[in-house]
């Protein structure tokens, strides 16, 4: 039985072919008033990025948080757990994480028009949890953001994402 197991795994590598097991994950983002937005992940270009955002969404980390900087023609961007309560005109607004900070993995993803990229300050190794949606292209970005995704389907609910708007829930699936 191992043997055959071990033939069938083979036959579909050299086939060009993976398991489930190991197709790339996705991200469902249902938002409160309505909508629902499906992002593609790419581990085998930002694994320690797909990762930890997978782990923050099963954890719930995103639930109930708001979107708090919209800029039109350039991103929109959540990942900041102050915005579940404080007032979008707080201060310190956008400053919140989730209190540790990844490496980053510039890749050769071009931040073009719905790509999903990891927030950061200065330090290029500063990214956490905010993570943002292109709504144009800006080339500026390549090379110096993470790039770890991409909108497969909902581009239409992200084109209408205000400052304020609440995010349901985030789930992870396989295609």
């Amino acid at each position: 039985m191992t043997h055959r197991l071990f033939t069938l795994a083979a036959a579909a590598i050299l086939a060009g072919t993976t398991p489930a097991l190991a197709q790339a994950p996705e991200a469902v983002v249902t938002l409160e008033n309505g909508g629902e937005i499906r992002i593609e992940l790419f581990p085998a270009d930002a694994p320690r990025h797909v990762d930890n955002f997978v782990k923050l969404a099963r954890r719930g980390f995103y639930d109930g948080q708001r979107f708090h900087r919209v800029v039109p023609n350039f991103v929109a961007q959540i990942g900041d757990p102050k915005s579940r309560t404080l007032p979008l005109d707080a201060p310190d607004m956008g400053t919140g994480g989730p209190g540790y900070t990844i490496a980053a993995e510039f890749n050769k993803r071009e931040f073009v028009r719905g790509v999903v990229g990891m927030a950061r300050g200065p330090d290029p190794n500063s990214g956490g949890s905010q993570i943002f949606v292109m709504l144009a292209e800006d080339r500026s970005l390549n090379g110096q953001y993470t790039a770890f995704g991409r909108v497969v389907r909902g581009m239409d609910v992200v084109d209408r994402i205000k400052v304020g708007d609440r995010v349901k829930s985030v789930r992870i699936v396989t295609k």
